[in-house]
């Protein structure tokens, strides 16, 4: 046995290491393997580039003892996710952030990201950021970020190499602003302090600018607890606090990669009693690049002293709520659901006023009420849910009745459902199932303006209404509002992981982003998790196929097909967020639910004739496009294919009538609607096909 396979027994993860100030905590975890050897102007919002970023967060190890795993790297993961894609944060599209956490985090797919998707899609005036948590090594001298099935004992053939990571970056990665941020022990080697000169030639070319924020030096370890927001690693709780806000000291409302710098490195080494010590490229990189953007949540916004900037000592919130699975939100921020009793601690905070709310579904919320951090001190506040919500009876009558419409479905129904929810919320303002079901109502009568402006309302009435904020990413994502869609699945995400529906939505909308690698995933967890919802099944086969998966896109089509198999007319009497629950929503027509079941059903055969028409099975391509068309004789798609069918049969036997059969599909697609390519490009086989008939008569 190896000296690192021995270190591996013989090491010890738990430390003692103290919270900001007092003495460590022995509940804190370092990422390691192995000892290492040896007042401000109001802000204009400033040009954010086309941005893209791998966020990697590996806490469970494929081949490390279970001493050797961590608590808390893909929960730091998915809070850097969720800030990079927050308009008030980072402002990434979530098409250009890709995830890799756990088991998806292996040695090829973290080679894959880095040496092939970001260098194929990035280019020279983007901002890039790269994000790791995870462990760290140190073998023969060279340090190494750990993946998922790192081998402890061939670290060098199964880890990544941190000089390979500077050198695809530098040069290989384009970019104005290249962001690297690395959460694991040893992760400082990638910028040792004593040769910046060597450092600078091996991650840099002279045409980028480069920031290198790590979470310790060389020589140290990082640090892991439950005390900083209720677990995460030490740095990246900064981070995440910082690009939130609280690092823009200068009060514009853009966090700049120096302001993040010195915010991360000040509130680490207090926090760890300078046992950790965060590390830049401060020779580099170009420090007025934006990082985050969103003015209103800068640190001196908060301040109450003018000279803020300067005498910033930041303080801590510890909060606890009186009851379990409440949700508390500070500065309009979800900080996660809290169990009563069990205190958490939000340190990093600006002085002066912050806005807490706490919520749990079927009570009325704390807050949002003020409260006050001091500078250097804790602020221990209290969450009080105590007053279950009461319906007026009256209320509950008309939303009864509206309900028994609703559920009838047709527009006629709708629209006194409509009229009743509406009448029970003037009754009852606070009455969030009446604003949801209008919400849902409105969305089914096309008023989609009306329909988001009542699930908002929900929403704000009950902030811990999951099925609220399912419904609202399913109107932004009939409204093409892709990007807020994919921020409220992400929330739901959060806090009900196993939701089916969250993961086929959310496949749904990488789908329209043309994201489809992360289309597939999401339609893989929506199946693993719901493989008796028939929707699901449809999402991930439609995202295989856009993805050049055929064969397995197929198998998805048939299991949505026999899953959904029932009667048309029960279709045609089963509301829309009722067969919601059954195959998702999201549906381009809802003149009646019959029209959705027949459409999605339509979808899948239009999908197996394309598979088919990709491996040149024409007649089976032609089987499953009448299939489509028996169902809704004006898809565009199903007619187009068609016509693509029987020309290429054409080509392959001769015939006029089978000339004749496309030309009738390519003037339908001409019909359905001119505009599109599809239009334009059957125009050109008619002409063809005319000319062509036209010689055969001579």
């Amino acid at each position: 046995m190896n000296a690192i396979a021995k270190s591996l027994i013989v090491f010890s993860l738990a430390i003692s290491l103290q919270s900001q100030g007092q003495t460590p905590a022995p509940d804190q975890q370092h990422r390691d393997l192995n000892e290492v050897p040896d007042q401000p102007a109001t802000p204009s919002a400033p040009q954010i580039p086309r941005s893209y970023a791998l966020v990697v967060g590996i806490s469970r190890y494929k081949n490390l003892p279970m001493k050797a795993q961590l608590q808390y790297p893909d929960r730091d993961a998915a809070d850097i996710y969720s800030t990079l894609i927050s308009e008030k944060a980072g402002q990434f599209p979530a098409e250009g952030v890709h995830k890799l956490i756990n088991e998806q985090a292996t040695l090829a797919n973290l080679k894959q990201e880095l040496e092939t998707w970001l260098p194929s899609v990035t280019g020279p005036n983007d901002r890039v950021i790269i994000y790791f948590a995870g462990h760290g090594f140190i073998s023969g001298g060279k340090a190494y970020l750990a993946p998922y099935d790192v081998d402890p004992t061939k670290v060098a053939a199964t880890a990544y190499p941190m000089d390979q990571l500077g050198q695809v970056i530098g040069s290989r990665i384009k970019g104005k602003w290249k962001v690297l941020l690395t959460d694991a022990c040893h992760s400082g080697a990638i910028t040792p302090e004593d040769d910046t000169a060597q450092v600078n030639r091996s991650l840099l070319d002279l045409n980028s600018s480069m920031f290198s924020l790590t979470a310790s030096r060389d020589r140290e370890q990082s640090f892991e607890s439950p005390q900083w927001g209720g677990g995460h690693g030490i740095f990246t709780y900064y981070v995440i606090q910082g690009l939130q806000g609280e690092a823009d000291t200068s009060g514009d409302g853009v966090v700049t990669a120096d302001e993040l710098a010195e915010y991360v490195h000040t509130n680490v080494r207090l926090a760890t009693h300078m046992l950790q010590n965060p590390t830049s490229d401060r020779g580099s990189f170009d420090p007025n690049m934006v990082l985050a953007f969103n003015p209103g949540s800068s640190a001196t916004s908060k301040c109450q002293d003018p000279n803020c900037a300067v005498k910033l000592r930041y303080g801590t919130f510890v909060i606890e709520t009186n009851m379990d699975d409440v949700e508390v939100w500070l500065d309009g921020k979800s900080l996660g659901i809290f169990k009563k009793g069990i205190p958490q601690r939000f340190p990093g905070l600006t002085p002066g006023p912050h806005t807490l709310k706490g919520a749990h579904q079927g009570y009325e919320p704390d807050g949002p009420r003020e409260e006050q951090i001091y500078p250097g001190q804790d602020t221990a506040v209290v969450v009080r849910i105590l007053i279950a919500q009461r319906r007026n009876h009256a209320a509950q009558e008309i939303f009864d009745r509206g309900l028994e419409h609703y559920t009838r479905g047709f527009a006629a129904n709708y629209k006194v459902a409509a009229e009743d929810f509406e009448q029970a919320l003037v009754i009852d303002p606070t009455y969030s199932q009446a604003a949801l079901y209008l919400g849902r109502t409105y969305h089914a009568l096309y008023e989609e303006d009306k329909a988001k402006d009542s699930l908002k309302r929900a929403i704000e009435i009950d902030p811990a209404y999951l099925e609220a904020r399912l419904s609202y990413a399913a109107v932004l994502l009939d409204t093409g509002e892709l990007d807020e869609a994919i921020r409220q699945l992400d929330a739901v995400a959060k806090q009900a992981p196993a939701n089916g529906m969250v993961w086929y939505l959310q496949s749904q909308a990488f789908l329209r982003k043309g994201s489809y690698g992360q289309a597939v995933d999401s339609g893989e967890q929506a199946v693993k998790l719901t493989p008796a919802n028939a929707e699901a099944h449809l999402w991930l086969g439609e995202a295989l196929r856009r993805n050049s998966q055929c064969g397995l896109a197929t198998s998805q089509y048939e299991s949505y097909l026999s899953l959904s198999n029932f009667n048309s007319e029960l279709g045609g009497k089963l509301n829309y967020y009722v067969l919601g629950s059954l195959f998702g929503v999201g549906s381009k027509k809802r003149a009646t639910q019959q029209d959705i079941w027949r459409e999605l059903r339509a979808q899948a055969y239009e999908g197996i004739c394309d598979c088919d028409w990709m491996r040149k099975s024409y007649d089976d391509a032609a089987v499953q496009c009448h299939k489509a068309l028996s169902l809704v004789p004006e898809d565009l798609f199903a007619n187009y294919r068609l016509g693509l069918v029987f020309t290429e049969q054409y080509n392959a036997i001769g015939g006029q009538a089978l000339l004749q059969e496309a030309k009738q599909y390519f003037d339908a697609v001409i019909a359905i609607n001119p505009d599109t390519d599809e239009a334009q490009r059957s125009r050109k086989y008619v002409a063809n096909i005319d000319s062509v008939l036209a010689q055969t008569r001579r």
